[in-house]
């Protein structure tokens, strides 16, 4: 099956996401009863058995300066669509198994940063394919403490090659992530903080990746407010820092941002998030642009 067919297929598994949240409508309006899946439902929380958690989120990268150069760079853009499918196991809520499959499509040499969504392949300045998948699981180690959950995931490059004529599609090794979340909602139920520490490790040969043989460490903060149960007002920093495990790289990067989130129906919600990158060594200074959609059924 060609690249095109696998983007085809996937878009329409994006698109029947869609349509079932938004036939998926609200029964009652009463926001003293009612408690959105943007309040319920953060990442910390599990789905029950029998349920399903879809996700749709799209993050669009792009840069013109670098802690590499005292002075602009060509424009380079990084697309990534990440598609996500949980469903709970158990009677508890503590177990959640499931995948993840990533598409890239990236651009070089100073074209327009929406060029990244003709996935045209053009040599020496753009590069696009379906690049990962990830058997995932999410558990909650403490019965006590049900919103701590940790997601763990183990990333299969499909891909050759890192780099091919100068452009960069996505690093070439096996990835264990592990992300530990945790969620606080205030007593007035009009404010929630949620936190996460991403952990990366990253193996394979030295010479197929720059990122291979080395440890990446995340943490992130979100702050929400809700001005009604099914709208959210956020704000996030996040850091990012590579530890060098003997691959003789490392970098890190911080970034600010905010965002919203709303709930469409009672199964479907829309994310919309920027972020700067403010600081950083050995990487880009860029922002990104992320929309994203989930379904809860």
């Amino acid at each position: 099956m060609n690249f095109k067919k696998r983007i085809l297929i996937l878009i329409q598994s994006a698109v029947f996401l869609l349509f079932i949240g938004l036939h998926a409508q609200d029964e009652t309006t009463d926001d003293s009863v009612n408690r959105s899946n943007i309040q319920q439902y953060t990442p910390s929380k599990l789905m029950g058995k029998g349920q399903w958690d879809l996700k749709w989120f799209n993050n669009l990268y792009t840069e013109t300066k670098s802690t590499f150069s005292d002075n602009d760079i060509p424009r380079a853009t990084f697309f990534t669509a990440t598609l996500e499918a949980y469903t709970g196991i158990g009677q508890n809520k503590r177990w959640n198994v499931g995948a993840i499959a990533r598409i890239r499509s990236n651009t070089t040499n100073d074209r327009p940063a929406l060029d990244v969504f003709k996935f045209d392949g053009e040599a020496t300045s753009a590069r696009s394919g379906l690049t990962a998948i990830a058997p995932s699981v999410k558990f909650v180690p403490i019965a006590s403490l049900s919103n701590f959950s940790i997601q763990s995931s183990f990333f299969i490059p499909l891909i050759d090659n890192e780099t091919e004529d100068g452009v960069y599609l996505e690093q070439n090794g096996y990835v264990w992530q592990n992300r530990f979340f945790y969620d606080y909602t205030f007593p007035s139920e009009k404010w929630q903080l949620f936190s996460e520490l991403n952990t990366e490790l990253n193996f394979g040969n030295s010479g197929d990746s720059f990122a291979n043989n080395s440890m990446n460490l995340a943490p992130g903060v979100f702050l929400s407010y809700f001005p009604s149960y099914k709208f959210t007002i956020l704000a996030l920093a996040q850091h990012s820092q590579r530890i060098d495990l003997g691959n003789n790289f490392s970098q890190n990067y911080t970034a600010l941002g905010g965002g919203v989130k709303y709930q469409l129906t009672h199964a479907l919600n829309l994310e919309v998030l920027y972020t700067n990158f403010v600081r950083g060594n050995n990487t880009g200074l860029g922002q990104t642009f992320n929309l994203g959609l989930r379904v809860i059924l």
